[in-house]
């Protein structure tokens, strides 16, 4: 228990680091020629990155044997969360300037922005019934579908990065790869689970 809790301590303080770095380089204005478009782009790339490791912890856990691994899971989607909503507030807040007409407009003509919102708004349930609390309200079965958007909204992540990208697409197809791979390990998780239901239910 002690381990836990200590790693996740590790966990906390180094997840913020980059947002520490981010506001360090800010403050001294160390972010380029365009504040907004780093800040952005690093929001959003950080978002995918936290996305992805916390779908890996399911068959990293299975493969490795490292049970403890599912007490980290909720922590670092919530931290995919919090990197998510900074880059949607730096869009809204600082590249509209709160202009909600304006952003309608920049949704309709630019189709990446719609799928990045898309995929930010799907990930608000699941901050919100990331509790203990909301996990007994719901159930934990309807708690897992509920959180199966994690996929749907990953694929929409890699998707906005890729649309993007107007020249060296290697991050998002980096990022696009890892992505089949989980999608990959789902899927063959899901089969056999049927398989092994089938099995159970023509022995019976």
């Amino acid at each position: 228990m002690e381990d836990i809790k200590f790693n996740k301590v590790v966990i906390f303080i180094n997840s913020l680091v980059p947002l520490a770095l981010l506001v360090w380089d800010a403050a001294r204005g160390n972010l380029g020629a365009n504040p907004i478009e780093f800040f952005l782009r690093t929001t959003g790339v950080l978002t995918l990155v936290f996305l992805l490791v916390t779908l890996t912890i399911t068959p990293l856990r299975k493969y490795t044997g490292w049970n403890n691994l599912v007490k980290f899971r909720r922590m670092l989607g919530l931290y995919a969360f919090l990197y998510a909503f900074l880059h949607f507030i730096t869009y809204i807040g600082f590249d509209r300037s709160l202009n909600f007409s304006s952003t309608i407009q920049d949704i309709v003509q630019r189709p990446f922005i719609a799928v990045g919102m898309a995929a930010f708004f799907l990930m608000i349930p699941l901050a919100v019934t990331s509790t203990n609390g909301m996990i007994k309200r719901l159930g934990g079965k309807n708690w897992q579908k509920l959180h199966r958007l994690s996929y749907p909204i990953a694929v929409g992540g890699v998707v906005h990065f890729y649309m993007i990208v107007k020249s060296d697409t290697t991050y998002p197809l980096l990022f696009g790869l890892i992505l089949a791979g989980l999608l990959y390990y789902r899927f063959h998780a899901a089969n056999e689970k049927t398989r092994q239901t089938l099995a159970a239910n023509v022995k019976k």
